[in-house]
């Protein structure tokens, strides 16, 4: 499980400040900020643009197209199922049904109790243990209907997956 820090401006300018002089700085300031609060929130567009001498609209259409970029909190687990060939083709689809039943939540969505996102990500190189996930950072490969329950049972009891 992920701890990260509460939104601030300030906070905010001092990590953009840390990636501003990299080539392309726009996508690492992205992710740093994401690292550090777990989201991008809205306010922070402004001030990467005013950083870079980029328009707000420059900035907004960068994070809006990459899908692994968050505009809201996640919740205090989150769950990435992989949403590739390789995993469709083992039973990923029915398998993504079954975890948002079990965890409650719909994909590309947080539960209302906070607790867990779910989202799809496109590949995630585990194409031989196929299908796979990243649940809290951490590589799961084989991933079948007992180890969604048993993430479900992890994350019911305030355990991170894997700790149990």
């Amino acid at each position: 499980m992920a701890v990260y820090e509460d939104w601030s401006t300030e906070r905010a300018a001092q990590v953009i400040a840390d990636h501003r002089h990299l080539e392309g700085a726009t996508m690492p300031i992205l992710h740093a900020l994401q690292e550090t609060f777990g989201f991008v929130p809205d306010p922070a567009v402004p001030l990467i643009a005013e950083s870079l001498n980029l328009s707000r609209a420059e900035v907004y259409g960068v994070l809006t197209f990459y899908h692994d970029f968050r505009r809201e909190p996640p919740g205090h687990h989150v769950v990435k199922l992989c949403a590739a060939e390789a995993c469709q083709s083992m039973g990923g689809k029915a398998l993504a049904a079954y975890a948002e039943d079990k965890l409650g939540v719909g994909m590309g969505e947080t539960s209302p109790d906070g607790k867990v996102t779910l989202e799809p990500i496109y590949c995630l190189g585990l194409c031989a243990c196929a299908p796979s996930a990243l649940v809290d950072g951490q590589l799961v490969g084989r991933l079948d209907a007992g180890t969604i329950d048993e993430m479900a049972d992890c994350f019911a009891n305030g355990k991170s997956f894997g700790d149990a």
